[in-house]
């Protein structure tokens, strides 16, 4: 008998938890939601490359980024929480300028993350990218440019703007937050985001 009794509230246990794992949400609505940029499913991550969450979801990303739909639009935003984070958010918003950012994104991730090189400033950044085959004048004059200031402007409005708190954070189609969650899982809700705004705009055209 106490072994029945003891199976069943096991099993009363496994219910519940796996109920309340159920009933936690993939997705947060953002209030007020912002305007997409895209005509396209605008799927925007905020990351920063420091961040070892932000380096395992990079690696699921760029093979989903491969075989992802035609209708979708995949942007990144560097995110600057503090003064000492900036350098390297600079650095993608001068790569991305000069067409280089798809060759040496995951570089810099492998850098930091894997080869434990120091990308702090200027002058490690511009010796890194240097050694990539990036012409170093250039990339240092863009660094300072009022082009990029004005992008890291930007990046910090958008960060409170979307209430950035971590990262990564996905937003998809301007309203829907995805944070907090393992590469795996965080695919799976965006996709599943993905789909459920496909149908909203396929409604909405109704």
């Amino acid at each position: 008998m106490k072994l029945v009794l003891k199976s069943l509230l096991v099993a009363v246990f496994f219910m519940l938890f796996n109920s309340a794992y159920a009933a936690v949400p993939s997705y947060t609505l953002l209030n007020p939601a912002q305007p997409a940029s895209s005509k396209k499913i605008e799927v925007l991550e905020f990351f920063f490359y420091e961040c070892p969450h932000c380096f395992h979801l990079h690696n699921e990303l760029i093979v989903w980024e491969k075989t992802m739909p035609a209708d979708i639009d995949l942007e990144f935003m560097p995110t600057i929480f503090r003064d000492s984070t900036e350098p390297l958010a600079r650095t993608y918003f001068v790569l991305k300028s000069m067409g280089k950012i798809k060759p040496l994104d995951n570089e810099i991730y492998q850098a930091i993350h894997v080869k434990q090189i120091g990308l702090y400033d200027l002058d490690s950044i511009g010796a890194f990218v240097a050694s990539k085959g990036v012409d170093r004048a250039k990339f240092v004059a863009d660094y300072n440019s009022f082009t990029v200031s004005s992008d890291i402007v930007r990046a910090k409005q958008m960060i409170r703007t979307y209430g950035i708190e971590g990262t990564p954070t996905l937003i998809v189609d301007g309203k829907y937050k995805i944070t907090g969650m393992e590469p795996a899982e965080t695919l799976i809700a965006l996709n599943e985001v993905i789909s459920m705004v496909r149908k909203e705009r396929k409604e909405h055209k109704h």
